[in-house]
């Protein structure tokens, strides 16, 4: 039975209300032991980054709401996740309870507070009759004390906030400058956050371990992409919170659609399999990685020579990642060498150079996306920051975004050599800004053809 809110339920159930059940259901029960609580790690890194918003708003008192349960169909929702911002802000991730709300006051010396909604006694008919929160139905929610030592910050009981509200004027995240600060605060990471990636990264890892390990079992079955699909998600919700995007498993010609997630299509043995998935921790920070496998665990000569282009490419950008550097220079080393090698293939109608003229761009037919973004509390984070402090901006060090340039023939692309039709190939790693370069934080899982056939073979 799923969480709805009461009033929804009474069609279908019928839960009693009268005084005498209500006297019998409130009685009779064990005091809760109450878990010891200590503070989380992440408490003063999440101090220092509202101290920093309270000093972008002085005056202000700034509302950052953690949002509803998002509903899935009638009286079923969506795994609860919190705004990105208020995650952000408070260190509060996967145990957020819906509705909370942070007020940063910044009129005076900054104040925060938490308003949450608390587990309800046992002498509330909420405690059984309200299936969206009452404690029979989603178990029970922690204390105000326990999340006030939990993350070192001034709780209050949700109910109180409108009153505290009452006549201030203030600001909300359907503020543009507030939704903006808040998401470039997030493009250099913080030690916490460096650590809850690298540890996001690990679990993908062994994710993609156990694909290679369930990949013999996908083929050749209907919908055998989901095979390779639940591999992954059950090391998700083993190790993490839940996955941090939908994961593609994309078998053959699949591949070639960018965000294919329907994940119904066979499994063939002489062709590759594009997963590209990522573990989201508790914290909610999660990891974005994709590999190109031979089903068979060996590369034909055709997609070896496809992945030596796609390595190229990615090697290239690589090369180029430094503090100073702007990140949009990250793509054009990559789309050097794509231009490159569609016009050694002799499919480009202009030379490499031409090609890469912002006018013309025809070697983007092969590889229409981007080839980094900023990752970290979200797949695609801080995409509300202004385009100069993302695209136009310069590398630092603490920053932490994708490399994962591909290139995509698609099955009836007749400009394409005919024994391309059909691969797509991207190759995608996690890497941080470091004060001299990157480090691959997803280094653990090969990248070259060999590499890859060995490490198959190895968990085989």
């Amino acid at each position: 039975m799923s969480a709805s809110d009461q009033g929804k339920d009474e069609t279908r159930s019928r839960t009693p209300h009268s005084k005498e059940f209500l006297d019998f259901i409130s009685s009779g029960w064990a005091d809760h032991s109450s878990p010891k609580i200590q503070t989380d790690k992440c408490a003063s890194f999440a101090l220092k980054r509202r101290l920093a918003v309270a000093s972008q708003f002085p005056g202000k008192v700034l509302v950052i709401e953690a949002g509803e349960p998002k509903t899935r169909s009638n009286d079923t929702e969506y795994r609860y996740r919190p705004h990105a911002a208020f995650a952000h802000l408070t260190g509060w991730g996967s145990k957020t309870v819906a509705d909370s709300v942070l007020v940063i006051d910044a009129r005076q010396e900054p104040r925060h507070i938490l308003f949450l909604r608390p587990t309800a006694g046992k002498d509330s008919d909420e405690f059984f009759a309200n299936s969206a929160i009452g404690e029979f139905w989603v178990g029970a929610r922690p204390t105000l004390e326990q999340i006030s030592t939990l993350l070192d910050i001034e709780t209050r009981d949700l109910s109180e906030l409108d009153a505290f509200l009452e006549g201030t004027p203030k600001i909300d995240l359907g503020d543009k400058e507030l939704a903006q600060f808040v998401s470039e605060l997030r493009l250099v990471k913080d030690s916490y956050e460096i650590d809850q990636m690298r540890q996001a990264v690990s679990s993908t890892v062994r994710g993609f371990e156990d694909i290679v390990r369930a990949l013999p079992h996908s083929v050749g079955i209907p919908k055998g992409e989901r095979v390779i699909e639940t591999a992954f998600f059950a090391r998700a919700r083993l190790e993490g919170n839940d996955l941090g995007y939908d994961t593609i498993a994309a078998s053959g010609k699949n591949a070639c659609v960018l965000h294919w997630i329907s994940n119904d299509g066979e499994v063939k043995a002489n062709e590759l399999v594009l997963v590209d998935a990522g573990v989201e921790l508790d914290s909610l920070y999660t990891a974005d990685i994709t590999r190109t496998l031979p089903v068979s665990g060996k590369y034909s000569k055709t997609q070896r020579e496809i992945y030596l282009a796609v390595l190229e490419a990615a090697d290239a950008a690589f090369a180029v990642a430094k503090p100073g550097v702007k990140f949009r220079e990250v793509h054009a080393a990559a789309m050097k060498v794509i231009a490159s090698k569609t016009a050694e293939w002799g499919i480009l109608p202009v030379s490499s150079e031409e090609s890469l003229d912002e006018n013309k761009q025809f070697h983007r037919r092969w590889m229409v996306h981007g080839t980094s973004h900023h990752l970290g509390i979200d797949v695609h984070d801080c995409a509300e920051a202004r385009k100069e402090m993302y695209l136009d901006a310069e590398l630092q060090e603490g920053m932490i975004f994708t490399i994962e340039p591909g290139l995509y023939f698609h099955e009836d692309d007749l400009l394409a050599p005919k024994e391309f039709r059909g691969i797509g190939i991207r190759i995608e790693d996690d890497v941080l800004v470091t004060k001299d370069g990157v480090e691959n934080l997803s280094r653990a899982l090969p990248r070259t053809p060999d590499e890859i056939e060995a490490w198959m073979a190895s968990l085989s």
